[in-house]
């Protein structure tokens, strides 16, 4: 009698997808950037070091990296904390709308924030009385107004839930306000404080398009310098030992970044989310009425002066800048119409949209199948792994891909597919990080019923778990569109001069002269800008309500 073999699970099958995904486009490509920083034609060659000990500009950079970051961090979180306060106790009118306008500016591309910030303290600004000259104050705030809903949306979501019994027993028992803040809140309070302000570091740390477009040759960071020497000066191997470094140093931050969460997670009250209280006396009105407007100007004002400068022509109404982008004024045959970016974007946003969600959701399915048949080891692995992308510079994964698929049997370098390809490489942690959970709230009885009733692994999925997290497939589709629509830092090395996109056609346009050229960056950043903050607001109506965090 023979015994049948033991048939492989679709799920582990599944999994498959995305790491074969990962090795072809991310370790492949980081790899290839360590064999350029130190073999020369399968040698060890370690001359570019002396350029970087000999170098006086390279220690600047490196530390200029690390103390705009830790500054920008410091002054969103004195933003934020009083903010998260007023967002995690009190219940008001409106509050959904201002939770949603607060959270736009992080969905923006990098490009458009340095935009809107040209627009709204530049010469001609929208703000002229508050005219800001210096390229380190427009870098803080445009970090801070980009970086704030992260930090506002982590802390609020950890404090609301610390407003429950504990403190309800606090108060109970004789404690005033302060007391409760000083010696219960904030101690709880602390894990969500360093894990959302290691998580801002990260993202200033690698701050690309803003310190680019606002900062200038003057105020470079690491990021920017790999940009610089590998576009500009053709310098690949002291570009790729920058690359090293900005790897090294990120995945260490994200390593103390989830090893903050798991500690918040640890001390996170097993309570419900209390019930929000409305200000009554005048103090907690004029508290929420504060905070309010502080959001609607911090993340707001500059977006509305964006689209003010783009719809203004010599003091007066126009739309002559929208227009132009449909025009080649210049009558050159190397011109390619801005609105051709825009058709290109969203080509690539669509392509990129079917490969992060396919990959996404075989990620997603062999991580859960992991967590209850195979080992929670084995998801625990898996799970980081695929995070990955989100901890790494997309300057030096758009730098990796380009020097590495230049070779058959990928030689990807001229082709129309290695942007899309980039893309889902960046938004695949967000598809996978929505997904995931709706999977998992899934009760494992109805797989198991199913598949008594003799339905496959196959059927279970599609009659059971995809209707179930339809919602969060429509939200991680929207997720992997707009990041795709926005990404700057990867394209910039994989876009071709023929196919460009928005975030490129916005960067070419700041950098030449002539205010007609300056009008379309802003029409076309405005067009940008509606779009991703459309895309958000749909992805705020397919989430669990009241979900605070990313």
């Amino acid at each position: 009698m023979k015994i049948a073999p033991k048939q492989i699970h679709p799920y582990i099958l599944a999994g498959l997808v995305p790491a074969i995904f990962f090795l072809l486009f991310y370790f492949y490509p980081l790899t290839g950037i360590f064999i350029k920083s130190f073999f020369l034609k399968g040698n060890l060659n370690l001359d570019f070091l002396e350029q970087v000990f000999s170098s006086t500009r390279l220690p600047k950079i490196i530390w200029f990296t690390f103390w705009q970051a830790g500054i920008s961090t410091l002054l969103t979180l004195v933003c934020a904390l009083p903010c998260a306060l007023v967002m995690s106790r009190y219940e008001f009118k409106g509050k959904k709308i201002i939770r949603i306008l607060a959270s736009i500016p992080f969905v923006l591309p990098a490009v458009v924030v340095a935009a809107a910030f040209q627009a709204s303290f530049g010469q001609e600004s929208f703000f002229s009385l508050l005219h800001i000259q210096n390229p380190l104050v427009l870098i803080f705030l445009a970090h801070v107004f980009y970086n704030f809903s992260v930090m506002l949306r982590i802390i609020t979501g950890f404090w609301s839930s610390l407003q429950g019994r504990i403190t309800e027993a606090a108060v109970t028992l004789g404690a005033n306000p302060f007391q409760v803040f000083f010696t219960i809140t904030l101690p709880l309070l602390k894990p969500a404080i360093y894990a959302a302000s290691t998580l801002v570091f990260i993202f200033c740390f690698s701050s690309f398009g803003i310190i680019l477009i606002l900062g200038g040759p003057g105020y470079s960071t690491i990021e920017a310098e790999i940009y610089r020497q590998a576009a500009h000066l053709f310098n690949l191997p002291l570009a790729s030992f920058l690359s090293l470094i900005q790897i090294g140093f990120t995945f260490a931050l994200m390593w103390v970044y989830t090893s903050f969460t798991r500690r918040a997670a640890r001390f996170l009250p097993g309570s419900k989310r209390a019930n929000l209280k409305k200000p009554t006396c005048w103090w907690e009105k004029m508290l929420v009425a504060g905070v309010t407007s502080f959001i609607l100007l911090l993340c707001v004002a500059p977006l509305l002066a964006l689209i003010v400068r783009s719809l203004t022509h010599k003091g007066q109404l126009s739309l002559i800048f929208y227009e132009a982008l449909f025009k080649n004024r210049a009558d050159s045959i190397f011109y390619i119409p801005p609105v051709h970016a825009i058709k290109y974007s969203l080509i690539f946003a669509g392509t990129a949209l079917i490969i992060a969600l396919v990959t996404g959701i075989c990620a997603a399915l062999f991580i859960r199948f992991s967590d209850k048949m195979i080992h929670n080891r084995l998801s625990s692995f898996f799970d980081p792994i695929f995070m990955l992308p989100l901890s790494t510079s997309a300057v030096t994964l758009g730098f990796g891909i380009i020097i590495t698929l230049d070779k058959p049997p990928l030689n990807l370098r001229t082709s129309i597919f290695l942007i899309p390809i980039t893309h889902a490489l960046v938004g695949f942690p967000f598809v996978v990080r929505a997904i995931l959970p709706a999977l998992r709230s899934i009760p494992e009885n109805l797989g198991d019923a199913a598949s008594m009733l003799g339905a496959s692994p196959l059927q279970i999925f599609k009659c059971i778990d995809l209707p179930l997290i339809s919602k969060a497939l429509v939200a991680g589709g929207i997720f992997a569109f707009t990041i795709s629509l926005g990404e700057f830092g990867a394209t910039i090395f994989t876009a071709r001069p023929d196919t460009p996109t928005i975030p490129v056609a916005i960067y070419r346009f700041l950098g030449q002269p002539g205010a007609l050229n300056y009008g379309q960056a802003m029409a076309i950043s405005s067009i940008l800008m509606v779009v991703t903050a459309l895309g958000f607001i749909a992805i705020e109506n397919f989430r669990k309500e009241n979900s605070e965090g990313f």
